[in-house]
């Protein structure tokens, strides 16, 4: 396992790189340009430029996160084309300064998405990221957009980005009519489009899961269950063609066993990078909140978890996922640093046990 962090840059980012050295057992980050456009090229000059500050801090970045995929392929527009070859390029580019492993979503419209992005935790004081259907079901997708963006304390959001969004009532009507298996069509389209240059350059693409788990809006969603990701990895079948295995994306779902996901592909070998977090369901449907990567904290085992991933995949990438904000910390919605700090030390803590117990 090697443990990293997500990192948005020098100017979009609270948190420092000299900070993110010091959190014990931390070799290197997920790397995000969060700038970039859905469809735009990742030049080598932007890379480079990233990477070698990474490097300077004395990390490493071999998972960049977040090349998102532009909604004409997701749609399978006459222009999917030319983004498709645009992904290509970034492939490459990204190839070139040992990047490895690449994670991505195939999400209609919306990436993650809460519904209160600083819900207060009564038990100790801390706010985190919150979901519940009936509160979005008040607000609509405009609406939901506009809190989303005013309650970002000033940072974008991966997946919010204002220009993917900037014509949401458009695209949203042009998703009308759109079926689960016409989206999966188009998913192989793309795959067989650029795994083929993945397995070229020694890079693997990583599947992250919808969140939360479950259609939203009336949009197809087909990457929350393991018959789908089973799915997912018979259109193309490579190595290459990866997941990133979110553990409270697909823990969001009660229905989804996320120990013995994580076994069912890494058994198969097909799980290139892994976020660990933890959730706790809420009275009510589809209710949830993020809680401390601790166990009783939240409904997820991650002892087990964490066993999973030592049996079956123990060489895959792994970070703390959406941590609260907790010690008056003021930062990206779920990207402090304190509480994603924590859960690394924690996360490395079950590993050094489980190594220990397992000689």
């Amino acid at each position: 396992m090697k443990m990293t962090f997500r990192w948005f840059g020098e100017n979009s980012d609270s948190v420092k790189l000299s900070q993110i050295r010091q959190i014990p057992g931390m070799t290197g980050l997920m790397g995000f340009l969060d700038y970039k456009a859905a469809g735009e090229v990742w030049t080598e000059e932007e890379i480079k430029a990233y990477i070698d500050k990474v490097h300077e801090a004395g990390l490493e970045c071999e998972v960049i996160e977040s090349v998102n995929v532009h909604e004409d392929i997701k749609m399978g527009l006459p222009t999917r084309d030319k983004y498709i070859e645009n992904y290509n390029i970034t492939i490459r580019n990204l190839a070139k300064y040992g990047v490895k492993v690449i994670v991505y979503n195939f999400m209609p419209v919306f990436d993650w998405l809460r519904t209160d992005l600083a819900h207060p935790i009564p038990e100790d004081g801390s706010n985190s990221l919150y979901f519940d259907e009936k509160d979005l079901g008040d607000m609509g997708p405009m609406e939901i957009v506009r809190k989303t963006a005013a309650d970002s304390n000033g940072f974008t959001l991966p997946g919010w980005e204002p220009e993917r969004l900037a014509e949401l009532e458009k695209t949203l009507k042009q998703y009308e009519g759109m079926t689960a298996d016409k989206l999966r069509e188009n998913y192989k389209y793309f795959l067989d489009a650029v795994i083929p240059v993945c397995e070229e350059v020694g890079v693997r693409m990583a599947c992250h899961p919808d969140d939360p788990a479950w259609p939203i809006f009336g949009l197809p969603r087909i990457a929350h269950t393991q018959e789908q990701f089973d799915q997912i990895c018979a259109l193309h079948d490579s190595p290459a063609n990866a997941l990133c295995l979110c553990t409270g994306s697909m823990g969001s779902n009660e229905g989804n066993n996320v120990p013995e996901i994580i076994r069912h592909f890494g058994g198969k070998n097909r799980i290139a990078a892994m976020h660990v977090r933890n959730v706790k369901f809420l009275d009510g449907y589809h209710h949830f909140r993020e809680a401390s990567h601790l166990s009783k904290d939240g409904d997820l085992d991650m002892f087990a978890i964490m066993k999973a991933i030592y049996d079956t995949c123990p060489d895959a990438y792994v970070r703390p996922d959406h941590g609260r904000m907790i010690w008056d910390e003021v930062g990206r919605p779920g990207y402090g640093l304190y509480d994603r700090a924590l859960g690394a030390t924690y996360l490395n803590g079950l590993w050094e046990a489980i190594d220990r117990l397992s000689k």
